[in-house]
């Protein structure tokens, strides 16, 4: 099957499931995930359809998604742990944690006007880009994994940390590190 008709079986799909799955769509064309990923980025470029978790939807779908719901997990994201990207465009994004919203940020990066979170202990607002993270502590927060918690100050961070334990990084450096986590693991569950 040419690129061209594998795109079109992939929209097609979309059109009558909403979502699906790389490995899905690796399975029943199949061919290997590398080539759906080739096959897929000229239509996530043309914003015909976005990224999720381990999968992709249809672009047009996004603004359905209720209130307050993650828009790349597709969890409720209104808890102490969200982070809301506004993007150029005045829209708002929910992400229901650090870890959605580091991923989301990379997807849309050049759309973000915005990015704001609350700091884990004082559950203030900060400008995400300036917060502090802290990969994979010894604390479950239910929700996406590698658990990913943000603060204001270093000084707090660093403490929690000798407490905790996990990886301590700057905005930029969170960015990088949920990548290449994300690429090893498929799925934020």
């Amino acid at each position: 099957m040419l690129p061209i008709e594998r795109k079109k079986q992939i929209l097609s799909w979309l059109r009558k499931e909403g979502s699906i799955k790389i490995g899905e769509i690796s399975k029943r064309l199949q061919v290997s995930e590398m080539t759906i990923y080739r096959d897929l980025k000229p239509l996530i470029e043309q914003e015909e359809v976005y990224r999720t978790s381990g999968g992709i939807t249809l672009r047009k779908e996004a603004p359905s998604l209720p209130n307050h719901t993650c828009t790349y997990c597709h969890k409720i994201s209104l808890t102490k742990f969200s982070i809301q990207i506004l993007t150029l465009d005045q829209e708002v994004e929910h992400a229901c944690c650090a870890h959605c919203g580091l991923l989301r940020f990379h997807d849309i990066e050049n759309d973000v006007a915005q990015i704001i979170c609350k700091d884990f202990l004082h559950d203030t607002t900060l400008n995400a880009k300036t917060a502090y993270y802290l990969f994979n502590p010894d604390l479950s927060i239910n929700c996406c994994m590698p658990t990913v918690l943000t603060f204001g100050s270093l000084k707090n961070a660093q403490q929690f940390q000798t407490g905790f334990g996990g990886n301590l990084l700057s905005f930029p450096d969170a960015i990088v590190e949920i990548k290449k986590v994300m690429k090893l693991n498929n799925s934020c569950h």
